[in-house]
């Protein structure tokens, strides 16, 4: 076998990359992330076949041709590989190693893929095929044994062992291809955690933690909750409820149970992912404190969009951990989850084999996106039963997911023994309803004004700022607060850190947010307003109010209906689902069989068990193994593109996104943005790090804010075209008011994102 090489020497070294260390390098690393779940020798040979295509004569005479100027060698190397892959008995699973650098394709595609590839160039092939024994000389004539039986039985097993082996394989690739690179004696891969001590460790900081703060009414039932979590942890592993009310100490019960269940059953490592940022960095916050080590490597790894890893507090081990989530404990957001779970492309991808053999803690469970709901629950359905993983679904508003078919038939172990008991005894507030009439916004602003301490919460930004101006001029500087999307995320974050603080101190405080409050935001008002929403929306922002249980008659929550508020169109249904199962002369929306009656009318109403729905559509794709299919939509026959609202997506992506540099904190941080966006705007390939600088005074508009007159002179774009647009990364040069943000005018745009 002549001298053959994978990757020409790093920068400033001569060590050249044998291509026989990276391919066997490659398919270590690969077997020893998917053995726990049965994909071991799959894997292996998926890494060992993955580069064979680079032993071409013409690939190796490029590779040394370009190797002083870090130029690609731009000759395909994977086809080859696909093709002995394939031909051996791996069929479609030898998509993984054609998609290893640009991504998964449509399985019916792959054949007519890698032959066309390798019709191009039969002399690549024949050159290739010489040097193979040499390379591999134990490879089997026959892999389709290796594949186990249940992956071949049903198509969705098997797409999902493909995207697990995928993931391994590319993230083995990448770890032993960045060794060479940085000199390293082997690729950096984290020992497996120690859940024992991270368990007891856990617990004593906790018991500390608790120890500090005194006895308050619900301290007790909160403890309860926890060892009642404690004591389900030893169960086997499977799908798991967490149905405690809002204030129940969900977040300290759910980690104790995942730590524990983790070093119970050997498990890799706990995933935590929460819908909205202000509680995934809460929550995060929280974790940290609990199980970081000073000195020793951080064991909380936080990954989302807002997330700064380039602050040197980060270090590098959070830049690197984020890429493939090799850390014990991961908090993320839902988005992050599962547009990675269903993603196609290998930076996406390389983390979705850590799902497996973990636990995976889904908190604040009623806000997965109903769209979506078909291919998410058969996902973690798929990952329990057939790949080691444990799932908690944690809320207090618990949906009815068995009533849907992805789900019917999957065993469940409630954490808690008596929820309806638990509910009761944790009942702290008393619902009140304006209805009938229907009170306005300023009649609501000024209910509120007359209290000590109140919490506005409505549906529409536009309304956000109309209870705010009714306050604005009324109330004492400081009093008087906003939160909406029209924020940008610092901005929000400084206005909950002054709340709380205010709450604290038992100043006076009137806040008036949208739904973004609501699920998981430690705040804790005597008073709740509530526009009329969906019922876990209602029952969330219940859980704002008398949440330590300190007021003796209970908080209160009024839930009204402003006649001249407006709501997302996606509320109507369940607007009116909540409506037929809740109000006064009903039942409040803390009763457990009303709410799941809600959860089932809506539903049914949605249609998400209809083949056109776009949940049932996408799991289609998925038996057929359509991989770009499932992230990027099926193709239109008349526009020859993706349809994009038939893609796996968990938010939709059509609002624009604007930087906002006058969210800043200081005028020296304002400027020192607007220059950032000035040299990403001129950069001919824009600066990663300066973006990610960026996201923290980066909100959404929803598209109908640019079909009003005079608003798109107001957005300058950065990147994406030149035009202000759907999918263009736009800076606000507007008015942005301290308070409110974005300064447009309310009836422009009525619509939460």
């Amino acid at each position: 076998m002549n001298l053959l090489w994978a990757h020409s020497p790093a920068p400033g070294s001569s060590r050249w990359h044998s291509l026989a260390d990276h391919l066997r390098g490659t398919a270590e690393l690969a077997r020893r992330f998917t053995v726990s779940f049965g994909a071991g020798e799959v894997a292996y040979w998926l890494g060992a076949l993955h580069d064979v295509g680079k032993a071409a004569c013409a690939w190796q005479d490029k590779l040394a041709a370009v190797a002083s100027t870090g130029r690609p060698v731009g000759i395909d190397h994977k086809s080859f590989g696909t093709w002995i892959a394939h031909e051996r008995g791996l069929g479609a699973f030898a998509g993984a190693i054609f998609g290893h650098h640009g991504g998964l394709i449509d399985a019916p595609n792959l054949l007519e893929a890698f032959r066309r590839k390798l019709a191009d160039a039969p002399g690549d092939v024949a050159s290739a095929e010489r040097e193979l024994l040499g390379l591999l000389p134990d490879l089997p004539e026959r892999l389709d044994p290796l594949v186990p039986a249940d992956w071949r039985a049903d198509p969705l097993v098997g797409e999902m062992a493909l995207r697990l082996c995928y993931s391994a394989l590319v993230d083995a690739d990448s770890l032993d291809t960045s060794a060479h690179f940085q000199a390293l004696p082997s690729p950096r891969v984290r020992p497996d955690a120690d859940f024992g001590h991270l368990y007891k460790l856990f617990e004593q900081r906790r018991r500390g933690e608790l120890a500090g703060r005194g006895g308050t009414p619900v301290g007790s039932l909160r403890e309860q909750v926890y060892a009642e979590c404690l004591a389900a942890a030893e169960r086997d592993r499977g799908v798991f409820r967490l149905g405690a009310p809002t204030g129940a100490g969900k977040t300290l019960a759910s980690g104790g149970f995942a730590l524990r269940h983790a070093e119970k059953h050997g498990l890799r490592r706990v995933i935590v992912a929460l819908p909205f940022l202000t509680i995934t960095e809460q929550n995060a916050a929280v974790y940290r404190r609990l199980l970081d080590e000073e000195g020793g490597e951080p064991v909380v790894l936080e990954h989302h969009s807002q997330a700064d890893f380039d602050d040197p507090r980060a270090g590098r081990w959070a830049r690197l951990a984020a890429e493939n989530w090799d850390a014990p404990f991961v908090v993320t957001t839902f988005v992050r989850l599962f547009e990675s779970l269903y993603a196609r492309k290998p930076s996406a991808m390389r983390r979705v084999h850590r799902l497996a053999n973990s636990v995976i803690v889904l908190d604040e469970v009623q806000a997965l996106p109903h769209a979506m709901l078909a291919p998410i629950l058969d996902g973690l359905r798929l990952l329990v039963r057939h790949f080691g993983a444990t799932v908690l679904l944690s809320s207090a508003t618990q949906p009815s997911f068995w009533a849907l078919d992805e789900f019917k038939g999957v065993p469940c172990t409630d954490l808690l023994h008596d929820t309806s008991k638990l509910v009761s005894d944790l009942r702290r507030v008393r619902y009140e309803w304006q209805l009938d009439p229907k009170p306005t916004l300023a009649d609501i602003a000024d209910q509120a004004a007359s209290e000590s301490a109140a919490l506005v919460v409505v549906n529409t930004t536009g309304d956000a700022k109309a209870v705010f101006d009714r306050w604005r001029d009324a109330e004492p500087s400081g009093a008087a607060w906003h939160l909406s999307t029209r924020m940008c995320p610092d901005h929000r974050r400084r206005v909950l850190e002054k709340v709380r603080a205010r709450l604290r101190r038992g100043e006076r405080v009137l806040l008036v947010a949208t739904q973004l409050i609501e699920a998981g935001v430690d705040v804790d008002f005597p008073v709740v307003f509530r526009a009329m929403a969906p019922a876990d929306s209602l029952l969330q922002a219940a859980g704002r109010a008398n949440r330590e249980g300190r007021m003796a008659d209970g908080g209160r929550v009024v839930v009204f209906a402003p006649e001249d508020g407006g709501q997302p169109p996606t509320y109507k249904t369940l607007v009116g689902c909540t409506a037929r199962q809740f109000g006064p002369e009903k039942v409040d929306p803390d009763d457990l069989e009303a709410l799941g009656r809600y959860y089932r009318n809506v539903y049914d109403l949605l249609n998400l068990a209809d083949g056109q729905h776009v949940g049932q559509r996408i799991q289609q794709a998925r038996r057929r193994w359509e991989f770009q299919t499932v992230a990027e939509g099926p193709m239109d026959a008349s526009t020859n593109l993706r349809d994009r609202k038939l893609a796996f997506r968990m938010i939709d992506d059509d609002g624009i996104s604007v930087v906002a540099p006058q969210g800043a904190e200081t005028p020296e941080l304002r400027r020192e943005l607007e220059n950032l966006v000035e040299e990403l705007r001129q950069a001919p390939v824009p600066d990663l790090a300066k973006l990610r600088r960026l996201q923290a005074y980066t909100t959404n508009l929803h598209p109908s804010a640019l079909r009003q007159s005079g608003v798109m002179a107001l957005m300058r774009p950065i990147l994406g075209g030149d035009a202000v647009r759907r999918g263009v990364l736009v800076e606000w040069v507007g008015e942005y008011d301290d308070a409110t943000g974005i300064n447009l005018d309310p009836n422009l745009e009525q619509f939460v994102l």
